[in-house]
């Protein structure tokens, strides 16, 4: 039997992060066992900002690289399918009417139990479950009649989601044995906690994959992240291609306790794939996303920056601020500034040849001697005059990008700034 399993988000709100973490590793398990992996929206209406979240959804799997296999299909198509099949509970006398709306009848006696891919036997005493509503009394199917149903029609074999679905389980497999299918293989994945324990919010930073992608963290860097939560190929192997995860990948390896979200680890690990890109893609990388960022600077400066910033950074994000001198205008803060230093700089560097980083260095060190200083006392006030920041790439290389005409400029300026 081929494999066949879906996601199915709900189109409200930007896609979370914890929902992709299902997405991924029900792709990874379609893909490993050359299976299908199906996209349904879970709505209820045909609105605008359904059709906005979709868009939202499909675009955020794409830039991950999880795709799926077809059409995208929407659970409101299949309302009358739900509604034919309700009456037809009716007529077996395994639902009822009750005050407009059809409830399913719930065995009294017994358990309902499975063997989940993840936790192994799940067991539900009968007479603790009520008997569900499958169909309110304005016609609208619910989620627990819905789903299954879908399930069903799709030939879906596993449904790998998320352990808040414990609880619905117990009425999808009576529903489903009462349609005459035998259900699919469940399993119920552990939620992502924030590193305080509790359930991953916004209070503790990025949680959608928007924000993710603005921040500048790769695709392929966030997909071997979200796999390694709650899933281990050996215990010991950290960073992984895609190709390596989907040819890991088991269920029987995925662990039944909830998973930390790790925002240090994620943002080592982003650093760990950027450095390891070569130095043109890299820089392809860059302009990119400076560009999807609305910023206009030319991509020739930003690719001639890249070098520059590809070992000091762990996101895209981060260049922006850190490169900013190189496109713009600076005003450096004057506490900052010693103008005896810049002047002295100012002096040195304006018979530089030729204009290289290893001469300006040759330059620099040769004015530290002279002024019987130490590098980090005359380089200090210089970076800050120059980049209008404490904090900037290799000061030498900053310097040469910059030219001379600028930087003699804004050395000048610093001394005037500071006097």
């Amino acid at each position: 039997m081929s494999v066949r399993v879906r996601m199915a988000p709900s189109p409200t709100g930007l896609l979370h992060i914890g929902g992709v973490h299902t997405f991924l590793f029900n792709w990874l398990f379609a893909r490993g066992k050359g299976g299908e992996c199906l996209l349904r929206i879970e709505n209820t209406d045909t609105s605008r900002e359904v059709e906005e979240a979709t868009e939202q959804i499909q675009r955020s799997l794409t830039w991950l690289g999880i795709d799926w296999d077809g059409a995208i299909t929407f659970q409101l198509d299949a309302m009358d399918r739900c509604r034919e099949l309700s009456a037809r509970l009716v007529a077996d006398g395994a639902a009822y009417e009750d005050e407009g709306a059809i409830r399913f009848r719930m065995p009294d006696e017994g358990v309902t139990g499975w063997d989940d891919a993840v936790r192994g036997r799940i067991e539900f005493p009968n007479e603790q479950l009520e008997d569900v509503v499958i169909v309110r009394s304005d016609g609208r199917p619910t989620y627990n009649f819905a789903s299954p149903v879908e399930d069903m029609d799709d030939a879906i074999t596993h449904v790998i989601r998320g352990d808040d679905h414990i609880s619905n389980t117990p009425k999808q497999l009576q529903i489903l044995r009462a349609l005459g299918h035998e259900p699919p293989v469940y399993a119920h994945i552990a939620n992502i906690l924030g590193t305080d324990g509790k359930k991953l919010s916004k209070r503790h930073g990025a949680v959608s994959v928007e924000e993710f992608r603005t921040a500048g963290y790769l695709p392929e860097a966030l997909v071997n992240f979200l796999a390694l939560i709650g899933w281990a190929p050996d215990g010991e192997t950290t960073i992984l291609s895609r190709d390596e995860i989907v040819e890991r990948f088991t269920l029987e390896a995925v662990s039944a306790s909830p998973g930390t979200f790790d925002y240090a680890k994620l943002d080592w690990m982003n650093g760990v794939y950027l450095r390891a890109l070569p130095t043109g893609e890299y820089a392809e990388r860059l302009v990119e996303f400076v560009h999807e960022c609305g910023t206009d600077w030319p991509d020739d400066g930003i690719r001639a920056a890249a070098p520059l910033v590809q070992e000091k950074i762990g996101r895209l994000g981060e260049f922006p601020d850190l490169a900013r001198f190189l496109f713009e205008d600076v005003a450096p803060p004057a506490d900052d500034l010693d103008p005896r230093i810049l002047r002295a700089a100012d002096d040195a560097l304006v018979a530089t040849e030729p204009w290289t980083a290893a001469a300006i260095e040759t330059t620099l060190r040769e004015l530290c001697d002279e002024l019987g200083e130490k590098p980090r006392t005359v380089y200090a006030p210089i970076r800050v005059a120059i980049t209008g920041s404490r904090v900037s790439p290799g000061l030498y290389e900053s310097l040469e990008l910059l030219g001379r005409d600028t930087s003699l400029a804004r050395l000048r300026r610093g001394a005037e700034v500071a006097a």
